[in-house]
């Protein structure tokens, strides 16, 4: 072990004393649960069934969810494991309890002092463990390392900021890193970067290339779909600071009777979003306020979490937000996931900023599932023909279901390699026999 980790352990254990005043105030801010805020100290909240359990962790929304495919794949091949996942944002919970299986187990992760890992470890007793992306906490795997968890780190990512300050400390990286006994980063970059600091790396996976179509409420989308009629619908997801506005007077012109769709990434700016659609009089109805559709509502301001599935399936076309910002001059974003509307089959445009998903948006682009436009004042270029002749929308939307599908390939190769580090099935753990 290196003198920088055990530096880390020593300054850890002294501030864990401060470990729960730091989270009542957290609670008071609303960053923590105020029900369950004592399970970042490793007090959990639920029993540990009998039998041999499998840990997962994402440390927020889009990690979290990432790992909903993982969790399928246990229940489905597997039915005989516990499944426990952790995050640690109250966002994360909020969109887990809507999309976990009946019976996975979600609680907080304990923040990283060593009496704290101790205490949920000693509780739950995983088998196995799955990290994914960068959530790397030394106690935490150091701990469940000793105890003989079997450790994986799939769709890792690494940048070259933090791949710098690890070579800073290659003795402690080769340390930490060492612990685990699958490492998969999300791709080529990744990958060189965990090997520049000396960790091991056996292949590529990227979780969030993985899965189906996003689930919804079957019975929300019959009375939504009748409230819009037969007007074509755009929908403008994961939207940020500047977007909306820039995407309702792009599309001002385009149809007088299209409805639009307007998803912010972040829900809690709502409140900013309606203000500023207010102020340039525009009428609109929020989903948060129950408020209704009716014939001259043309702006839906979807302010909810967890229901993206629902807005896609109502979409004749996707635009997708997080990729206008050096555009409009509000800063990089990366974009978002473009395979959400991909499999569901929607033709999707996004602007020039998708530095996060730029090998995806390669393969939508080849297939022509997907467009890019500079700005959102171009957006009527692309979206006045696909509105106007359906067919060609509808043909553009199965290009990218079909480049969509290639994709969840990754999911077969973890599976396949997570299959050493898995409790063995009751079958063989018998010895092959059946009682």
């Amino acid at each position: 072990m290196s003198w920088a980790l055990d530096l880390y352990r020593w300054v850890t254990g002294g501030l864990e004393r401060y470990a729960p005043r730091l989270l009542e105030m957290r609670v008071r801010r609303g960053k923590e649960h105020p029900e369950r805020f004592l399970e970042r100290l490793g007090q959990a909240s639920a029993p540990r069934p009998p039998g041999p359990l499998v840990w997962l962790h994402g440390v927020s929304v889009g990690e979290a969810v990432s790992l909903l495919p993982v969790v399928e794949r246990l229940r489905q091949k597997r039915p005989d494991l516990t499944v426990l996942i952790t995050s640690g944002t109250v966002t994360s919970a909020e969109v887990l309890a809507r999309r976990l299986p009946e019976g996975v187990i979600h609680q907080f992760a304990p923040v990283d002092g060593p009496e704290a890992a101790a205490r949920f470890l000693e509780h739950w007793r995983p088998s196995a463990a799955i990290f994914v992306e960068s959530e790397l906490w030394p106690n935490l795997i150091g701990q469940a390392h000793e105890r003989g968890v079997r450790l994986a780190l799939v769709s890792g990512r690494m940048t070259e900021g933090s791949a710098a300050n690890w070579r800073r400390f290659r003795g402690a990286a080769e340390a930490l890193f060492g612990q685990f006994d699958l490492i998969l980063p999300q791709d080529r970059e990744a990958a060189e970067r965990f090997q520049s600091i000396g960790a091991r790396v056996d292949g590529l996976v990227n979780l969030k290339l993985a899965g189906g179509p996003l689930g919804h409420d079957s019975s929300a989308f019959a009375p939504l779909s009748a409230a819009i009629g037969d007007r074509p619908v755009v929908v403008a997801a994961s939207t940020h600071a500047g977007e909306e506005i820039a995407i309702v007077r792009a599309l001002d012109a385009l149809h007088e009777r299209l409805f639009l769709i307007l998803i912010p990434r972040h829900p809690e700016r709502a409140d900013g979003v309606g203000e500023a659609l207010a102020a340039e009089g525009y009428q609109f109805a929020r989903r948060s306020r129950g408020e209704p559709i009716t014939a001259e509502t043309d702006l839906y301001l979807a302010d909810t979490l967890g229901e993206m599935g629902l807005f896609l399936r109502l979409a004749d076309v996707v635009v997708l937000g997080g990729s206008f910002g050096p555009a409009l001059g509000t800063g990089m974003v990366g974009g978002h996931n473009p395979l959400e509307p991909a499999r569901l089959g929607k033709p999707a445009v996004s602007g020039p900023d998708i530095s996060n998903w730029k090998g995806v948006y390669a393969d939508l682009l080849a297939a022509g599932g997907m467009q890019i436009v500079p700005c959102p004042h171009d957006l009527t270029t692309v979206l006045g023909p696909l509105l106007s002749n359906p067919p060609m929308a509808q043909a553009m939307g199965e290009r990218a279901r079909r480049a969509a599908t290639a994709a969840d390939a990754d999911l077969d190769r973890l599976w396949a390699a997570l299959q050493p580090l898995l409790p063995p099935t009751p079958a063989r753990a018998n010895g092959g026999r059946r009682r």
